[in-house]
C-alpha cells in the first residue's frame, strides 16, 4: 500500500475528530470539524453516504477507528504500524503504551515536537530532506528511532527557512518534558523515553491492543 497523498481533511473528517494533519490550517474556521467551522455541511465522514448513512457502532468497528486513527496522526503505513506493534508485545511492559512510545520516539516525531514542522508530514520532509542531524550526523530516515541521550539539531543553514521561522512565530506548541531544549530552540535533548502521560495525544491505545489480539 503506497503512502496516502490526498486532501488531509478528509482523514480527520473519516474520525470526526482533530488529527492536526494540515499545521495552522488546524487551529482557524476553515477546518471541517471545528466547532466553529465556518464549513459545517461537511463535518461529516467523506464519500457518497457520508451525510446519511448511520452505521452502528460495533466492537470491531470501534478498534479499528482507533488504529486508523494512531495510523493517521503520525502517518505510519499499515505494515510499520503492524511491525511496531509486534515489538511493543514482545518488550517488558503495557504492550499499548510501548507502541506509542515508539511512535513518539521517532525521528519526524522529534522534529515535529521540537516545533520546526507545522505538521508531522512536514517535520518528516525536512528529515527525507537532510536538514535534520543526530549527534551531529545527517539521518534521512523518518523511523529512525531518537534514544535516550541522542541530540537531534536542525542544521544552521536551515534555521533561516521561511517555513521553520514561521513555525516557531506562529504556532505557539510547547516542547514536551522528555525533550530538553538547547541552542535557542535549534537543539533537543532526548532525556528519557516518554511516559504515558507526557503523550498529549489523545488515543485509547488498549483499543488498537484488542484489535491486534484477536
Amino acid at each position: 500500500m503506497a503512502r496516502y497523498t490526498g486532501p488531509v481533511c478528509r482523514l480527520c473528517r473519516r474520525e470526526r475528530t482533530k488529527l492536526f494533519l494540515k499545521g495552522e490550517r488546524c487551529f482557524t474556521t476553515k477546518c471541517p470539524v471545528s466547532e466553529n467551522s465556518d464549513r459545517t455541511t461537511r463535518a461529516f465522514p467523506p464519500g457518497m453516504h457520508g451525510n446519511s448513512r448511520q452505521r452502528q457502532g460495533s466492537e470491531y468497528l470501534t478498534q479499528l477507528r482507533e488504529k486508523q486513527k494512531a495510523r493517521r496522526i503520525y502517518g505510519v503505513l499499515e505494515g510499520q504500524f503492524r511491525n511496531l506493534y509486534e515489538e511493543a508485545s514482545r518488550r517488558p511492559g503495557m504492550t499499548g503504551v510501548n507502541l506509542l512510545q515508539f511512535l513518539e520516539l521517532r525521528l519526524d516525531n522529534v522534529a515535529y515536537r521540537a516545533g520546526w514542522g507545522a505538521s508531522r508530514s512536514q517535520a518528516r520532509q525536512f528529515v527525507r530532506h537532510g536538514h535534520v542531524l543526530v549527534n551531529g550526523k545527517r539521518v534521512t530516515i523518518p523511523s529512525f528511532r531518537v534514544r535516550p541521550g541522542m541530540i537531534v539539531t536542525l542544521k544552521a543553514a536551515t534555521r533561516d527557512n521561511f517555513n521553520v521561522t514561521r513555525n516557531r512565530d506562529v504556532l505557539d506548541r510547547t516542547v514536551p518534558g522528555w525533550l530538553e531544549t538547547s541552542d535557542n530552540g535549534f537543539s533537543v535533548t532526548c532525556r528519557a523515553v516518554p511516559a504515558r502521560e507526557q503523550i498529549d495525544e489523545q488515543l485509547h491505545e488498549q483499543l488498537i491492543v484488542e484489535l491486534y489480539s484477536k
